[in-house]
């Protein structure tokens, strides 16, 4: 007997249904477990994308072991960002009368000055500590090495400073300090070591490379000249360049393509300060790059020093200068009109393209706060003033360089922290 095809469809449509709610019935009960297990499944693989992805920057992190170090600031800590703090017990860290190289250009005691705060200001980095400045420990790293300054009178300043730091525990029979044309040499003979200034206000070399009679007006930078000073440099252990102050002229410079002598007509060029001064940099970029060994020589390069011109940037008198001021600039965002940001932009675009280290001393925005230290008209005059000036003290005062002791052995700290305590990442 066949069976009812009502009942077959009937007990099939039962089985179906029986089926389906088992499904739903299972779902419903372990649908939690199976969504947090895909879940978990789908974190692991994106967790092992992402490390394989975006590896831990601090492991990539290798530095360099640069000549002179002794140490590593391997926190990145920036010594040039700070503040200045009034010591009166740790500065000055000589005093100006014991210190016989100063020119009298630079020494405000001698010449009058009435103040001595200038001399009291120390530099706190916000994040870290300066290494204290040891000059036996310099002395003993140094032994048989050459430093050499390079440029104008600024670095000449900073030069004296360094020496002034030294000279004090070397016995008075065992160092020297000799002028040789463009080439200063202070010798400490139980070292076998020398630190010099060598006179080339632009690098390259111009109608103002003598060291004594250098007031031109017209002041004119022979382009690919580099070599002309450079041969005085050869064989320095450590090199400190710097150059802006002669640049400025307040119109555009004059290159002069081919030699300074003969007869015939001169080749000049004017161009702009920026684009003239990037000139200058790749020379001695390319100089420094083919005469410095990275392995054993350390190479740096000084910021711009300011000016202070214009006391009414900071607030002061509309007429006034330097003249008379006793206390730093508190405006941590100061930044006078004689600092040219455009040549901070070219001394980073170019020395960003090295191929050997070039540790910049970045000593700008520090003494861009320091309008109480400049010489102002205490140093001596090589044209006394005529009466109008003496009546008039801010018409003659010098707000370019700086008293010594003073801002300048700053620089000299920095310089040190910088030579003995450094860090550079591997590219």
């Amino acid at each position: 007997m066949k069976p009812n095809p009502s009942t077959l469809r009937k007990s099939t449509f039962f089985s179906y249904l029986l089926t389906l709610s088992f499904i739903v019935l299972f779902g419903f009960l372990y649908f939690e477990d199976f969504s947090c297990l895909f879940r978990q499944q789908q974190q692991q693989i994106q967790s092992n994308f992402q490390q394989q992805q975006i590896p831990n920057p601090q492991k990539e992190k290798e530095y360099i072991r640069l000549p002179f170090a002794v140490g590593d600031d391997q926190n990145g800590c920036d010594v040039f960002e700070g503040r200045w703090v009034y010591d009166e017990e740790t500065r000055p860290q000589y005093a100006e009368s014991s210190c016989p190289y100063i020119q009298p250009q630079l020494t405000c005691e001698r010449y009058g000055r009435p103040d001595r705060e200038y001399q009291h200001w120390r530099w706190q980095p916000r994040r870290c500590d300066l290494p204290s400045f040891n000059a036996t420990f310099m002395l003993e790293k140094l032994r048989g090495k050459r430093m050499l300054y390079v440029g104008d009178s600024l670095n000449r300043g900073q030069y004296v400073s360094m020496v002034c730091l030294l000279h004090s525990i070397i016995p008075e029979n065992a160092k020297s300090f000799k002028t040789f044309g463009s080439l200063t040499v202070f010798t400490a003979k139980d070292y076998n070591l020398t630190i010099e200034f060598y006179w080339a206000p632009f690098l390259l070399e111009s109608n103002s490379d003598n060291a004594i009679v250098h007031r031109v007006t017209d002041r004119i930078v022979r382009a690919g000249s580099i070599n002309k000073h450079g041969q005085h440099w050869e064989g320095a252990d450590i090199l400190v360049f710097n150059t802006y102050l002669w640049w400025m002229t307040g119109t555009r410079m004059k290159i002069l393509r081919g030699p300074f002598k003969g007869n015939g007509t001169k080749d000049i060029r004017a161009l702009e300060t920026e684009d003239a001064y990037r000139l200058a940099l790749r020379s001695m970029l390319r100089w420094v790059e083919k005469h410095m060994d990275p392995q054993k020589t350390r190479v740096f390069f000084t910021t711009m020093s300011p000016s202070h011109e214009r006391s009414a940037e900071w607030g002061g008198e509309p007429d006034g200068n330097c003249y008379n001021q006793t206390t730093p600039i508190d405006d941590p965002t100061y930044w006078g009109f004689g600092s040219s940001k455009s040549i901070m932009r070219v001394i980073r675009e170019v020395f960003r393209k090295s191929n050997v280290p070039i540790t910049a001393l970045n000593i700008t925005q520090l003494s861009e706060y320091r309008k109480d230290a400049h010489t102002s008209i205490y140093k001596k005059q090589w044209n006394p003033p005529k009466p109008e000036q003496l009546a008039n003290p801010k018409s003659y005062s010098d707000c370019v360089h700086w008293c010594l002791p003073g801002l300048q052995d700053t620089w000299n700290e920095l310089l040190y922290a910088k030579l003995f305590y450094p860090w550079k990442l591997k590219p």
